[in-house]
């Protein structure tokens, strides 16, 4: 699946009525994208060409030349490439499973699916400006509630390990509190697959107020949380379906979570070596031996 189409499908909500109707075409008809003028795309989906311009820039691209230009690179490397596929995805709800199989194949490759697509999304400059809030920030604050509040969890023991002062609780009264005493020299970190959690964007509003920078990593798309953060890691992921839970994006944010720690361990490395290798001796003690 191409940049486009995971954009146009994580985006679709959020569209007005004129742009789905773009969405649904190119959806469909990805290859005529090459094929004919804007004029007669508009007349085919039945929409207009400023619904066109308009959809290009709801999903992220200056304009229709900019999509074509990203739509064709992925999908002349496609082209390129050999030959096997992963098997069809159908998302099917938890219960429509006829065997133990099926099911195991589509929560592997769905999994499998959000790693690729929050890769295609991926912001390198984005990514290094992250970096080096983080690695020059006196504090580094962590918010998540639910599975989100999982995913904090993770990287908060990963940056502990690495000697950095950083704090999470799932509990959202210490949470605020934390949030409370954010300072401008300090980085908070909201997670959010919605981006819309209640109390993930009440903390983001105290953050704002104390003039800390604020880090969302959330689902693309224009959330509350993604359009009012200083900075944004995009994830993606095919879950569509409520009671199957957050399987896949808590996937796709775990991934974030791994690239991030890897840069800023790589950045910082000439700091950091020496608590890698003290750390990991703190706890071979624990391991059984032969």
């Amino acid at each position: 699946m191409t940049t486009v189409e995971i954009r146009t499908q994580t985006m679709y909500s959020q569209l007005s009525n004129s742009e789905k109707l773009v969405a649904d075409y190119i959806l469909k008809n990805r290859e005529n994208i090459f094929r004919y003028p804007l004029a007669k795309l508009a007349e085919q989906s039945g929409t207009s060409q400023g619904a066109w311009v308009r959809f290009c820039k709801s999903i992220g691209f200056d304009g229709m030349k900019d999509l074509k230009k990203s739509l064709f690179v992925e999908m002349n490397d496609t082209i390129t490439e050999s030959g096997t596929s992963a098997p069809l995805l159908q998302f099917t709800d938890i219960k429509e499973h006829s065997t133990f199989s099926s099911m195991a194949e589509n929560v592997c490759y769905s999994s499998i699916q959000a790693i690729e697509a929050t890769l295609k999304l991926f912001d390198e400059e984005m990514l290094k400006k992250t970096v080096n809030k983080i690695i020059h920030a006196r504090t580094i604050r962590l918010f998540g509630v639910g599975a989100s509040g999982l995913v904090a969890s993770d990287l908060f023991h990963k940056l502990l390990r690495i000697g950095y002062n950083v704090t999470f609780c799932q509990d959202t009264h210490v949470s605020l509190t934390y949030a409370s005493t954010l300072t401008e020299e300090d980085i908070a970190i909201l997670f959010s697959n919605s981006g819309e959690t209640k109390e993930i964007i009440e903390i983001l509003e105290i953050a704002q107020k104390n003039k800390a920078t604020t880090l969302a990593i959330t689902k693309f798309g224009k959330s509350h949380l993604a359009m009012n953060s200083d900075l944004v890691l995009y994830t993606s992921s095919p879950e569509i379906y409520k009671r199957s839970g957050a399987m896949s994006s808590r996937i796709a944010q775990l991934i974030l979570n791994d690239i991030l720690f890897t840069a800023i361990a790589n950045r910082d490395y000439e700091n950091v070596e020496e608590l890698l290798e003290v750390s990991y001796e703190s706890c071979s003690s624990h391991r059984l031996t032969d």
